[in-house]
């Protein structure tokens, strides 16, 4: 037995024990690193502007792109003609779900609020962390392509754990940016 142990720990076998822990260590960090980036890239297929403002003070601009061909309807804004005439999701009545393909994977996501399956209305949200728990229950249809310092102050400023903001914040101007416009907003 004693002799067992002694060639367990001689100088060469524990180098390689070492080497190979190191190696196993590795893969396993390499793997989970791969994962991470397998998040999928989604095509903007259009970009909006907020001109945000806190207590009628104007705080910032937040650039969107949305995701025009994974969620259709919810970019359309409007359920009931799709050119922005109509008034469902703004005035009363909800939509379904179109698809959760796009995940709250990193800060600046922008997603419907809902009360429950297929209940989506005008209201959305920023997320300002990774928050996979709202995988699967919140549909995703942008992201914060500039302005998470304004999101960011949002949060500082007015927001709160109760979701009902401390000061009052409002979208002073908002609008469509033109695609020939688009390197202008980098």
């Amino acid at each position: 037995m004693r002799r067992e142990i002694s060639v367990l720990f001689r100088p060469r076998n524990l180098i390689i024990f070492v080497v190979v822990f190191v190696l196993i260590v590795f893969a396993f960090v390499k793997q989970e690193k791969e994962e991470e980036k397998v998040e999928e890239e989604f095509e903007i297929t259009h970009r909006v502007f907020l001109d945000v403002d806190i207590e009628e003070q104007r705080l910032g601009r937040i650039v969107i792109g949305l995701y025009g061909q994974v969620v259709p309807k919810t970019v359309g804004g409007d359920i009931v003609h799709g050119d922005g005439k109509g008034s469902e999701s703004i005035y009363g009545g909800t939509f379904p779900d179109e698809n959760f393909k796009i995940k709250h994977s990193h800060p600046g996501v922008v997603s419907m609020v809902n009360s429950g399956p297929d209940s989506n209305g005008s209201q959305f949200f920023i997320t300002t962390v990774k928050a996979s728990w709202l995988d699967g229950e919140h549909v995703v249809f942008g992201k914060v392509m500039q302005g998470m310092d304004v999101v960011y102050a949002i949060e500082g400023g007015a927001g709160t754990y109760s979701g009902k903001p401390r000061k009052k914040v409002t979208i002073g101007d908002s609008g469509v940016i033109p695609r020939s416009k688009w390197d202008e907003e980098r």
